[in-house]
């Protein structure tokens, strides 16, 4: 009599680089506008919850995969867009007019706003009347918010609280902008 053996053989378990595959296909299925916002967002749940490779496969089926010439396309374009943002901001930058950082030993912070008191006096209606502070605290220049109602900026980022800042750094009070130089 013979006998024969079954051994149950289970699919291998998913590694984390076919999901990211099926989930960058995904992203190009949406980029391309192959896919709405909806169905992107329920296949990329089913994606992450997939256990097997036919799982995928099923949610990818009705996307075209990408060639090596789109993929080649593709990242030329991001290449140059991304170079021409990076040229306009520094071509905005150069434009921008200086503001002197005070110098250290003044001992007093510098006020910025629309008030006639402050040490400077910025006059457009998009800047508070107390709207930020300058100083010099152990060998750094930190400007301040002082709750300011359009915000203070650094580089394009919005200030919470204070920042150290540096010579050539795009500072901005409300719509105002400027570029810190030393004395």
């Amino acid at each position: 009599m013979t006998s024969s053996f079954e051994f149950n053989t289970y699919p291998a378990r998913l590694s984390d680089v076919e999901r990211d595959k099926a989930l960058k296909v995904l992203r190009d299925g949406v980029a391309m506008g192959r896919l709405s916002h909806d169905t992107f967002v329920r296949r990329m749940e089913l994606a992450l919850s997939a256990r097997r490779a036919d799982e995928l496969a099923a949610l990818t089926a009705d996307l075209p995969s990408e060639s090596r010439l789109s993929r080649l396309v593709f990242g030329t374009v991001e290449a140059v867009s991304g170079f021409t943002v990076r040229l306009r901001r520094a071509w905005q930058a150069e434009r921008l007019p200086k503001l002197l950082l005070p110098h250290p030993s003044a001992g007093h912070p510098l006020r910025i706003g629309r008030d006639p008191l402050n040490g400077l006096r910025l006059t457009h209606e998009t800047v508070s009347r107390v709207h930020a502070e300058l100083s010099h605290q152990g060998g750094l220049w930190v400007l301040r918010d002082l709750g300011s109602t359009n915000g203070t900026t650094v580089n394009g980022r919005r200030v919470i609280g204070a920042v150290v800042v540096r010579e050539g750094d795009q500072v901005g009070f409300g719509r105002m902008s400027f570029r810190l130089a030393a004395n």
